[in-house]
This record gives structure tokens, C-alpha cells and sequence, in this order.
């Protein structure tokens, strides 16, 4: 919402208060301000002109010389506009002035004729081709409406000039929508006198009921529709303190009963709009539906189809206007116009906000309708248009009004406390204080023993119950005068054990080398096609957004790979020579049944590459985070069907008959996707299922009493033999006394025949009771190398 100050002070004294004070007293009452414009500060030595003499510059064609009379002297300016004759009023910028864009003017030859200052466009006058009145041409000069008092400076005439202050309005609060709406913030907020303005109509003639009747048939959806008729109707450009406010104000004038609707619009909130009474035929106004189907050009010229749900204003024989969005083309107002029938409406917001969605057609009007207008304010809004139009001579008021509202909109009383107000902002005001708030908000406030009525106007349709007085006490009171306290509580903060296993799960991994990143839930569909994963992939189960951003982010990732991908190949081509990254984040499968919320499920994915990076270090980092979370026997089963992993250097991560996930060596042709010319190592785990198993209580383990006896072996197997099936024999026969197995060595070379590997273990005996004999160990060492060489057909290396 655009705010012209001069204009608002036109409803509110706030003389004596500097703009900046202004601004942050609508801060501090609740108003919040994106912006405060100074219009023309830069302007200089820019005053009213008339041309007296046109000639044709002698050198130069498309230039001519003109004399300009400024009052004090007629000066000679040389220019190239088309668009003017001699009489015309016009803003000429003398020797040495200044534009709203700070750019001088000095005087200067042209083609050897002496020009002692410029002529001004609108573009020049600081005002934008959007905004510039309609009778203006935008190429050409700035053609004052009438005769002004030669010499005067263009800012007393045009009104460019002041502050703009653009305020961003909350859904909650459409009746700031409006210049009355905020100056009524003014009054509460700065302890002025606020008035609204005098609505008065002088002359009137005829009877309305003898140019047009009104009807309603659904009153649900227009619950009061008021009608004035204007006769002998001028069209002609509005004046230009009309054209300037409106400018401020963000809307482009157009011509005087244009103008009128807009202004009265942007000054009450209430949207209005002018048919041509000629074209209603049977000079009746019916309020119903559409029907199926039925197409309607509104005034943009647009044809467009409509369904038996939207709402129109119709005549006697077809539709003259979308009810609440637009009017129709066929009874616009033109230059020909002679009588017109004013409308000033309530429609309901949800609907308008329908129609408005499904046509794709977003107007002030709707615009305003769809946040809330004071059913109340619709016939002051018709008579203070007549006003204008009376006043500007633009037309004669017919007598009388047609006013359809079957059920009026009444204020509503609701008992306040100001005791509980004062516990809630720990504030000491007196009922009287609190009165004084309200009455400045227009509130009535009634005495109800140690409570008070309030009666809320209609046009604060937020007010519904006792909080939202509080509020209102605490902004005008002002937020900055209340006490700082904390809140008394009993309750204490704390972590969930999930989030507690989250942050270990983080520090772990940190503590391995890994930078933690964050991304986007939304991907692309490509992202899948980049991983290689199948058609019939249970990753393709995505859930689609309705309205995305962009094809890149039209979908939900139902797993973290691709991402951590893509932050990899980011760094790789920015040549960054290692990077490792993991991400603890959400993934999202979609059910079969579409009614049903998706499978939201958390994962942690690991990436990595360089030069020293490989499988073993990955799994060692996977290793980590189970043995710091306290999950024992975790297996790791070879995979080689994996779509996006390299098919022999791929693990499976294996707890009981639980899947927890996958860790492994990226495809080359993932990696190829990605724009990789190098080894990734990738993983990604089932969180969910890490937080039911995680154990993170920690067990008092009394230190060893008894001696430990160490034998190593080095045994001599296949290649397609895994550590994992040598490790699980040794398990199975070490009995109670095997207290450790490690892996310290794996040889393949001269010594060992090609198509086997050497590997050596340590392995630790203890017993808790004694100390463990030499023929003991030797025993359960020897079944050990027994079971080995036999079920693996291995052979022990000496």
C-alpha cells in the first residue's frame, strides 16, 4: 500500500512531526514499512511555461524554435517534440535546473541556435510510462490540463512532490487497505484528530428508480449491492491534483470517471465500477450466476469461458461484468458516454478469490475483495464518487439511490478484561487508559462492572475475541514501552533421544574428516536418471509438486545420493582435489494409495573423493559411526546388482535380517553423469533404523586380571574368499577365550601363486577366571587353522 503523506494529512494532522518520526512511530504501533520515498527532492529551477511562437529551426528538420514565456521573461528553448502548439501550458527547466534524476541542464547551441533550457517530458519529470496519465504522450512533452500562473514551480502544480511511504498490509488487516484505514492508524498512534472526509451531494434531479432496478439472487455470495445514476456525463482528463495522488499511489490515471473510481477506491477501500447506462438493456441489474460454459469478454479484451460456480452482474439480456473482478467490454465507459450506473458492492472474498484463480485474472479490485471490505462503507463510497464527479463537473447526479441489503452487517460487542490485559503485557494502565486506546482505534467502549464491552466496527473484521485486544493495547501502548521479562516456566528444554543420536551421528562423522552439508528436498526427475536407477526402481515412487519453481525442483528426493553427487561434482570442477561431505537428512517415498501421506524417512548419506580416498576408507568411516552408536556385529555383504554403485566394489551393510544400507564405489557411468573423471566412494544409511538400534548407555567393563596369550596365522585362500567368511570360522570356534581377531595384513605377489592372497590375523586369547595354559591356546588355535584350511581350502603360509 502506497501512502501519500500530504494526502493522508488531509484526514489527520500530523503537522509538526518529521518524517522520519512518522515512519518509526508506524513501526513501533505495528505498521510495518518497506520503504519512504522523497518525490522531486532533486528538482530545481522547473517552473510553468507557455508558448507564445513555433518556427521551423533553419539547419534542421526534425527541430523547431520556440519562444517560452516564464513570466519574468520569454527565453528561447530549442526542441524536437511534435506534440505541442503555441498556447500550450508546458514544465520548462531553465539554465542551470536540475531533474528528479539529479542530471543539470545547461543552456547550449543546437545546430547553432541558442536554447536556453529544455522542455519537459513525464519520463523527465520523474514520472514512469506506467503511471503516466492516459492524455499524456509518452515520447513527446508534458502537457499541462489548463492555464497556471506563468513562472510557478512545477512541483506546486503537479504535486510531485512530498513522500511516499509503501507499507506492507498483513492478510489481517484489509482496512488498512485504504487512505482512511491509515489514518485512522495515524490518530491511534500519534494522538491526532482524525476526520473522515464531509460527503455531501448539492444538486440532484430526477428518480433513480426511474433508470435502473437492482436484484439479487444469491445473497450469499453479494450480500449488499448499491447503485447511483450520473446523467449528462463528460469525459475529459481528471485535474492534476486527482492525477498526482493516484500516481503516488501506484495507479495510472485515465480519464475523470476512471479516475474518480480509483480515487474514491484507494481512499475508502471500497472497489467501484462504472458501466454506460445506455448499454444495459432493460434498465435492469440482475446479480446471479453463470452458466456452464458461457463465455464472457471482460474489458481487457479477453474472451473467457466461465462455469456455473462464478458470479455475474447481468442486465436484462447477457453479463456486463465479472462480479468482484472485472467489467465487461460491451458497456465500458468510452468518450461517447452520456449516463453512467455506478456500482458499489460486497461480494464474498472466498469466491471472488476462486474466480479470480481459475481465470488467471488478478485485479485491484479483487485484490481487495479477497482480503475483506466493510460491507458498510458501500454506499458512502457511491456518494462521495458523485461528490467528485460533482464537483469536477464530470456529471449531474440523479436523485436517490437503490440500496439491496437484505441482511445488514452489525457491530458486535465483546466483553474485554483490563485486568487480564495487565497480566498478559505485566502492565499497571487503568481502565480509563485502555478506554482511551480503544476510542482511538473507533472503537465504543461500555463500562460492564470491572470488565468493558468493546464494539468492534465492521470494518476490523480481526477482531473476533479478548487477545486480539491485547494486541491492540500493547501496539498503541507501545512494545518498546513494555517491561522485558522472561516467561515463568517450570518446564525444562531438552533434546529427544532421536536428536540426541543426530548430533553424535554428526560429531562422529565431523570427527572422521566429513563436512557436513545441507540441500534441497526438492530435485529434478533427472537426478534418478543421473543414478541409473530402473523404471520400476522403488527411488522412482516420488511425490510431485503442484506448483514447482522449476522443472529442477518439481519433485521430492526419495534418497540423498543424488545431491551429495552433485555438491561432489561442484567441488571436482572447481578443482578442489579432495572433498568429503555426508548429509543427515529427510528422503520422501510416495504410497500406493495417493490419499496417504508420503514415507518420510531419514538417511545419512556419505560421499567422497581424492587421491588417497578408497573403499576401505569409507568403510572405515561406516565402522565409526556404528561402533560410536554402539551397534555390534554389523556385516557387510558383497552387492553387485546396485544400478548406481560399481558391481565388485559394493557392500551391502547387513545387521541380523535388517537392510541398513549401502556403501560402495559410484558406477563409472554415474560417475560420468555427474561430469567426474575420477574414483567416488558413495553410502548412504537407513537412519530410521539406526535410531531403534543405536544403544548409548555405557557399561562399567572391569579391567582384565588374567594375562592374554597372541597368535598370529597368515593363511593362504582364494581371491574370491572375504575376509568376512574367514573372520566368521574364527568366531565360531575361538569359544569363550578368543577375546579379539585383527586383520593386519593382506599380500598378493611373487610368493603367492597367482589367483590367491596371503591374509594374517592377530588373534587375542584371555580368560576372565585364570590364566590361560599354552597347551589350552594351542588347542583352540590348532581346530581354528583346522576348520580354515578345510572349509576354505586355505593353506597356512609359514
Amino acid at each position: 500500500m502506497l501512502v501519500s503523506l500530504e494526502w493522508l494529512k488531509e484526514y489527520v494532522n500530523l503537522d509538526n512531526i518529521a518524517v522520519e518520526d512518522i515512519r518509526e512511530g508506524f513501526i513501533m504501533s505495528g505498521s510495518n514499512i518497506e520503504t519512504v520515498e522523497a518525490i522531486g527532492e532533486n528538482i530545481k529551477k522547473i517552473v510553468v511555461g507557455k508558448i507564445l511562437e513555433i518556427e521551423k529551426h533553419p539547419d534542421a528538420k526534425s527541430l523547431i524554435v520556440t519562444q517560452i514565456d516564464i513570466g519574468e521573461e520569454v527565453i528561447q528553448i530549442v526542441t524536437g517534440a511534435d506534440n505541442v502548439k503555441v498556447g500550450d501550458y508546458i514544465p520548462v527547466i531553465l539554465n542551470g535546473g536540475r531533474l528528479p534524476d539529479g542530471t543539470k541542464i545547461k543552456k547550449g547551441k543546437l545546430r547553432g541556435i541558442l536554447s536556453n533550457g529544455m522542455m519537459c517530458s513525464g519520463q523527465e519529470l520523474g514520472i514512469t510510462d506506467n503511471l503516466l496519465p492516459m492524455n499524456q504522450n509518452k515520447e513527446g512533452i508534458y502537457i499541462l490540463d489548463k492555464e497556471y500562473p506563468l513562472g510557478t514551480d512545477i512541483q506546486e502544480i503537479t504535486g510531485l512532490k512530498g513522500h511516499v511511504i509503501e507499507f506492507e498490509i498483513t492478510p489481517n488487516r484489509p482496512d488498512c487497505l485504504s487512505m482512511i484505514g491509515m489514518a485512522r492508524e495515524a490518530q491511534a498512534t500519534f494522538n491526532r484528530e482524525f476526520k473522515y472526509p464531509n460527503v455531501a451531494l448539492k444538486e440532484e434531479h430526477g428518480d433513480i428508480k426511474e433508470y435502473i432496478s437492482i436484484d439479487i439472487e444469491d445473497t450469499k455470495l453479494c450480500d449488499r449491492y448499491v447503485g447511483k445514476v450520473i446523467t449528462d456525463v463528460k469525459i475529459k482528463p481528471s485535474p492534476l491534483w486527482m492525477q498526482s495522488r493516484l500516481m503516488k499511489a501506484g495507479v495510472r490515471p485515465i480519464n475523470n470517471i476512471v479516475d474518480i473510481t480509483n480515487y474514491v477506491m484507494i481512499e475508502l477501500g471500497q472497489p467501484l465500477h462504472a458501466f454506460d447506462l445506455d448499454y444495459i438493456e432493460g434498465n435492469q441489474i440482475i446479480v446471479k450466476k453463470a452458466k456452464e460454459g458461457e463465455m464472457f469478454k471482460t474489458l481487457d479484451e479477453t474472451e473467457r469461458k466461465l462455469d456455473s460456480n462464478m458470479l455475474l452482474i447481468c442486465d436484462a439480456k447477457k453479463a456486463v461484468a465479472l462480479a468482484g473482478v472485472m467489467g465487461g467490454e460491451n458497456s465500458e465507459v468510452k468518450d461517447t458516454t452520456k449516463t453512467i450506473f455506478l456500482e458499489s458492492a460486497h461480494f464474498d472474498g472466498d469466491h471472488v478469490r476462486a474466480t479470480s484463480k481459475k481465470l488467471a485474472l488478478r485485479t485491484e479490485a479483487s485484490s481487495r475483495f479477497e482480503k475483506g471490505v466493510d460491507p458498510n462503507v458501500t454506499l458512502i463510497a457511491a456518494n462521495r464518487a458523485c461528490q467528485l464527479i460533482e464537483e469536477l463537473g464530470a456529471g449531474r447526479i440523479v436523485k436517490g439511490n437503490i440500496d439491496v441489503y437484505p441482511n445488514p452487517v452489525k457491530e458486535k460487542g465483546i466483553e474485554v478484561r483490563p485486568t487480564r490485559i495487565n497480566k498478559v503485557l505485566g502492565t499497571s494502565l487503568s481502565t480509563e487508559e485502555m478506554k482511551t486506546i480503544f476510542e482511538s482505534l473507533e472503537f465504543k467502549v461500555e463500562n460492564h462492572g470491572e470488565n468493558v464491552i468493546v464494539t468492534v466496527p465492521t470494518f476490523r473484521h480481526d477482531m473476533e475475541t479478548e487477545v486480539d485486544f491485547v494486541e491492540e493495547v500493547a501496539r498503541i501502548y507501545g512494545f518498546n514501552n513494555l517491561d522485558t521479562t522472561l516467561p515463568k516456566s517450570n518446564s525444562q528444554g531438552g533434546k529427544t533421544i532421536g536428536q540426541i543420536l543426530e548430533d553424535q551421528a554428526k560429531f562422529i562423522l565431523n570427527a572422521a574428516g566429513m563436512n557436513e552439508i545441507q540441500t534441497y528436498s526438492f530435485v529434478s526427475p533427472k537426478s534418478l536418471d543421473l543414478l541409473c536407477f530402473k523404471e520400476d526402481s522403488l527411488m522412482r515412487n516420488t511425490i510431485k509438486l503442484l506448483n514447482p519453481l522449476g522443472e529442477e525442483n518439481s519433485i521430492m528426493r526419495t534418497t540423498i545420493m543424488g545431491n551429495v553427487l552433485e555438491v561432489l561434482a561442484r567441488n571436482y570442477n572447481r578443482n578442489v582435489e579432495r572433498a568429503k561431505a555426508f548429509e543427515l537428512g529427510n528422503t520422501f517415498i510416495a504410497q500406493e494409495d495417493e490419499k496417504s501421506l508420503p514415507l518420510e524417512k531419514k538417511a545419512v548419506t556419505l560421499g567422497m573423493y581424492g587421491k588417497e580416498v578408497d573403499f576401505f576408507e569409507i568403510k572405515g568411516i561406516v565402522e565409526k559411526l556404528f561402533e560410536g552408536l554402539g551397534i555390534e556385529d554389523v556385516a557387510y555383504i558383497p552387492e553387485k546388482n546396485h544400478p548406481t554403485f560399481h558391481p565388485g566394489r559394493c557392500a551391502n551393510i547387513i545387521y541380523k535380517d535388517h537392510l541398513l544400507g549401502v556403501f560402495g564405489e559410484v558406477h563409472p557411468d554415474v560417475a560420468e553423469n555427474y561430469g567426474m573423471n575420477t574414483r567416488i566412494y558413495l553410502g548412504e544409511i537407513d537412519f530410521e533404523l539406526i535410531l531403534q538400534l543405536a544403544k548409548t548407555d555405557k557399561f562399567y567393563k572391569q579391567l582384565p586380571k588374567y594375562p592374554a596369550m597372541t597368535r598370529d596365522f597368515a593363511l593362504v585362500v582364494k581371491d574370491d574368499i572375504y575376509v568376512k567368511q574367514i573372520e566368521d570360522i574364527v568366531k565360531e570356534n575361538g569359544g569363550k577365550i578368543l577375546e579379539s581377531i585383527k586383520l593386519f595384513d593382506v599380500y598378493k605377489g611373487k610368493q603367492v601363486e597367482e589367483g590367491y592372497k596371503s591374509v594374517a590375523y592377530s588373534l587375542v586369547y584371555r580368560s576372565k577366571d585364570r590364566t590361560l595354559t599354552d597347551e589350552e591356546v594351542t588347542k583352540v588355535h590348532g581346530k581354528i587353522i583346522e576348520e580354515l584350511e578345510g572349509k576354505l581350502d586355505g593353506t597356512l603360509r609359514e
